[in-house]
């Protein structure tokens, strides 16, 4: 329905392609953020461009997104647009936040894989990096009536994902290969520096214990080789 109110939602998951949700322990936050901050950030090498004093930054990947976000737990009862549960406590709602972002599961051995949507601004998978948690008012017998939280997030994508992202045309960057049965270190050496002299660093660089026979389904990195270096 158009117009609706679109609440900022946190699912969590056990397993790293975010396929095995926790659906207990999902988490609406009561009253959306009034703003949000993404720090999307790109990785550069820099270094003094030859006979210049100036540098010469050089792309050398995408880098970890952040999000960060502030919002309210209310238990006064006075916030205009505050949709929390009248029966839970701020307490009860502080307990569901952090175990959907930050409890320990034995099962993975840390905290749960994330993704945070709020309508059609964000859609991110992440895991949590950072809580701040500030209790700014309390009843006459000391319980929380308000806290305010701020969160930051980092973009997290699967080992898969990370991979294809990674897999960019450049001769600056280090590729990836995943071996198929036709393959052969030497051909694949020359497809990406245009030179198969390169095959023993390139088998070298991966450990292989063969440069003939390459298992199938293996990945092979091609880092970026000092093509003035003497390879041996």
């Amino acid at each position: 329905m158009s117009g609706s109110l679109h609440k900022l939602v946190i699912h969590c998951f056990t397993d790293k392609d975010f396929k095995d949700e926790v659906k207990n322990a999902v988490f609406t936050a009561p009253i959306n953020p009034e703003s949000f901050t993404k720090n999307v950030k790109v990785e550069l090498e820099t270094r003094s461009a030859t006979g210049s004093a100036g540098k010469d930054p050089k792309f050398k990947g995408k880098g970890t997104d952040e999000l960060k976000l502030d919002f309210i737990l209310d238990g006064t009862g006075t916030m205009e647009g505050y949709f929390g549960k009248k029966d839970t406590s701020v307490s009860k709602a502080l307990a569901d936040f952090l175990k959907c972002v930050n409890d320990y599961d034995g099962k993975i051995h840390r905290p749960r894989f994330l993704i945070i949507f709020w309508g059609s601004e964000i859609k991110f998978s992440c895991v949590v990096s950072n809580i701040d948690i500030n209790h700014t008012l309390f009843d006459p017998k000391g319980f929380p009536l308000r806290v305010k939280i701020s969160a930051t997030f980092v973009g997290y994508n699967s080992p898969k994902a990370e991979f294809a992202l990674n897999h960019i045309s450049s001769p600056d960057l280090t590729h990836y290969k995943t071996v198929t049965a036709s393959d052969r270190l030497d051909l694949l050496t020359y497809k990406i520096y245009n030179d198969s002299k390169y095959f023993l660093q390139v088998a070298k660089t991966n450990n292989l214990s063969s440069i003939r026979n390459l298992k199938p389904g293996i990945n092979i990195s091609f880092p970026p080789f000092n093509k003035n270096e003497n390879n041996g």
